[in-house]
């Protein structure tokens, strides 16, 4: 986005990020861009509320549908989550220009880790809770709850690379967003299965995850999207030479 006058003009959507293009103006205030950034942890948050409340609607159903609702709502839950985390410990990101100009900044930025620290280990109980009661896999089975917990996280860490790698901007918006977005904010699927509650039990059958080529063919298709679409990036508005030159995810939280 640029601000121009104090308003928002969307520039391009791409897979790491929602970038904004620069201005012959020095941007406004940084308040105003602020209420723009912190609009994709709430998106995350409101989308993996949806996700949560589907949830146990499915324990009747499919176990593909359900499993399907628990990885949607884990990396939602997860990367919103994870979000003040990162901002708090690297003062950089959507939510460090949020809290940018508030003083006792250090304050601001400990205030962060807490609620970045609280928020992501009730995360982590909550995806593990629903990973046993509605996906019906036994907290004893613990082969089962690292092959649906590690297979997710390697493969959104592969894709988010790969759509990373055809970014417009260049290959810093990889290691800026995608990788901590992927390796860092998903971590808790690697270690989830240690902190379920003892009490948690499945509330339907511990059927197996069988093969099913719709799904398949989504989980082929879907991807090439991302990465080829997605991850070159869809133009917002009509860009100049200035803004092609200088967008870039450095440009936009430190200028």
């Amino acid at each position: 986005m640029s601000f121009t006058k104090g308003w928002v003009m969307p520039r391009l959507l791409c897979s790491p990020a929602y970038n904004r293009g620069a201005d012959n103006r020095r941007v406004v205030q940084r308040r105003r861009l602020a209420t723009g950034c912190c609009g994709g942890t709430l998106a995350n948050l409101a989308a993996a509320m949806v996700f949560w409340i589907a949830l146990p609607r499915t324990t009747g159903g499919s176990v593909r549908l359900g499993f399907f609702l628990l990885t949607s709502l884990a990396f939602n839950l997860l990367a919103g989550t994870g979000y003040f985390f990162l901002s708090g410990v690297t003062d950089f990101g959507d939510w460090a220009l949020v809290i940018a100009g508030l003083h006792p900044h250090r304050l601001w930025r400990g205030l962060l880790v807490v609620a970045g620290m609280a928020s992501y280990f009730g995360a982590v109980l909550l995806v593990g809770t629903g990973l046993v009661r509605y996906v019906g896999v036994p907290k004893s089975d613990t082969r089962r709850l690292r092959k649906l917990t590690l297979i997710p996280y390697f493969s959104a860490v592969l894709l988010l690379c790969a759509a990373g790698l055809l970014n417009p901007i260049g290959i810093q918006p990889m290691w800026q967003s995608a990788l901590p977005g992927a390796v860092g904010a998903h971590s808790g699927l690697l270690w989830l299965r240690y902190y379920i509650p003892k009490a948690t039990v499945p509330e339907r059958p511990s059927d197996g995850i069988g093969r099913n080529y719709p799904w398949i063919f989504a989980v082929l298709a879907l991807p090439l999207v991302f990465i080829f679409v997605l991850g070159r990036g869809i133009a917002l508005h009509r860009q100049t030479p200035r803004d092609r030159s200088q967008v870039s995810l450095r440009y936009l939280y430190n200028s």
